[in-house]
């Protein structure tokens, strides 16, 4: 039986309750809004640059490589850095290490809107990846730690929505600002938003984050660092870069590295383990087969997620001619149903919770099954489109909430706060091989003549309802004889 754990003040789990060291039920709604705040403007820079490439490009005339750097590489630091900022949340204090990187974001931000040039403008979106990653770990941990039972199924649906409507609104408000031209800043509105917002968001941290307890700085484990971030490197890079430069060689022995790199950073963490120190991530973790499975089906599902939202606008954009602003506006059907799905979650009996990571993974199918249906009969793109999403908006909220919840309450104690930049590199890192994979599969289908644009999204969109099925059958492996109280 899987219970709900509760975690102390340091963010492990623990066996009791630890009411006492955690807010009032006030004050934990307001910390919760200010964690999924930084949450949510983290994710609104992985989508909003994508929006902005192009009048980047011309602004400095830049070349279309030194653009896709602008663009990947605020993805690439914040991936790499994940469990490691998770890390150190854990061993220096949880809003420490959340007013850091929300205070390194925003000044970041504003080098990116006031750079002089491209290559200055690079440097400050790997500055601000490198800040997100120090920020956004500390929001699940912060869940973990001072929500339980009800209420930490509440404020998960509410995280799984700011992961979610943070990549799409990315998407919209870059088209908005852009188009707007605010002062005439063009482009560089789309960071220096983040200049005010983030002020606000430093004050409010400020008052509404419980203090650090005092605690023993554990070990950081450098040579796990190290040899992780060595491989998600070896293995974001080229995934993020590869198709915009043709795949070039470079990118292939990369990726022929990533895997040696990830069992050599597995050897590691045993021999940290084996020493009775403290692993970055703990083997004994990925040894519980609700997490195991549970990160596999979160990761098959987030992956066609991403994939969607970058396929998607291909199709949209260059397919159809539509404007960027309507290409955004098409995955807000598919937020609200996200949405949607997790304000019903914690009303469902906890009897049936179990089968929920299953059940949303095969909505989330049925979803992709209908929009490949629809364009079957001819649809191409409008209201008819912009409907069928929303199936897969609310199956993806069903499956991403539950599986979240499943994930976290299954460590052993000791490791719950680590699962928090497991979490978050696991999607990082199968939404960039999602948007690799797809990405390059459309653009080879839809130049077929007998398939063009609708032709090859439709073909994606199937291999998206499988990859579906399949986490369905992951989500129930993990949920596998799980009872909730």
């Amino acid at each position: 039986m899987i219970r709900g754990m509760t975690t102390s003040a340091t963010g492990h789990a623990t066996g009791a309750d630890t009411t006492a060291s955690r807010p009032a039920p006030a004050n934990r709604s307001w910390l919760l809004a200010v964690l999924l705040a930084g949450q949510f403007i983290a994710n609104v820079d992985t989508a909003i640059a994508n929006v902005a490439a192009p009048a980047i490009r011309a602004g400095f005339d830049a070349a279309e490589g030194q653009v896709a750097l602008v663009v990947s590489g605020y993805t690439v630091a914040y991936a790499v850095l994940l469990v490691t900022g998770a890390r150190l949340g854990s061993t220096h204090g949880h809003r420490r290490i959340f007013l850091l990187g929300l205070l390194g974001f925003t000044a970041a931000s504003l080098a990116c809107g006031l750079a002089p040039g491209v290559g200055s403008l690079v440097a400050a979106r790997f500055a601000q990846g490198a800040a997100a990653a120090l920020m956004v770990p500390q929001v699940l941990s912060g869940i973990q730690t001072h929500f339980t039972g009800q209420d930490r199924t509440r404020a998960l649906a509410h995280y799984a929505l700011a992961l979610s409507g943070g990549a799409v609104a990315g998407q919209v408000l870059g088209g908005v600002l852009i188009s707007a031209n605010l002062f005439g800043s063009g482009w560089r509105s789309v960071f220096l938003i983040n200049v005010p917002l983030g002020v606000a968001l430093l004050v409010a941290a400020r008052r509404l984050l419980p203090a650090d307890p005092a605690r023993t700085r554990g070990q950081n484990d450098l040579a796990g660092v190290a040899t992780l971030s060595t491989a998600v490197l070896l293995l974001v890079l080229p995934l993020t870069l590869g198709q915009g430069q043709g795949w070039p060689a470079w990118t292939w022995l990369c990726l022929a590295a990533s895997g040696p790199a990830f069992a050599w950073f597995a050897l590691v963490e045993r021999r940290v383990a084996a020493r009775g120190g403290r692993p970055l991530v703990a083997p004994a973790l990925l040894r519980v087969g609700a997490v195991r499975h549970g990160l596999l089906a979160h990761g098959l599902t987030t992956s066609t997620y991403f994939a969607l939202l970058f396929v998607l606008a291909l199709y949209l954009q260059q397919g159809m001619g539509v404007s960027p602003a309507h290409s955004g506006l098409a995955l807000v059907v598919w937020v609200t149903a996200f949405g949607v799905a997790g304000q019903l979650l914690p009303r469902v009996p906890a009897r049936h919770r179990p089968v929920l990571p299953m059940v949303g993974c095969v909505v989330l199918a049925v979803g992709y099954a209908s929009v490949l249906v629809w364009l079957l009969a001819g649809g191409r793109t409008g209201l008819g489109l912009f409907a069928l999403l929303g199936i897969g908006g609310f199956g993806l909220g069903i499956s991403a909430n539950s599986l979240i919840r499943t994930i976290t309450s299954a460590p052993p104690t000791g490791h719950a706060a680590d699962l928090s930049g497991v979490i978050n590199t696991n999607a990082q890192l199968s939404g960039a091989l999602g948007v690799a994979v797809a990405g390059t599969g459309y653009l080879a289908l839809q130049g077929l003549p007998r398939l063009g644009p609708a032709g090859a999204l439709g073909v994606v969109l199937a291999a998206f309802a499988v990859l579906a099925l399949v986490s369905a059958g992951a989500a129930r492996r993990a949920t596998r004889g799980v009872t909730e109280p």
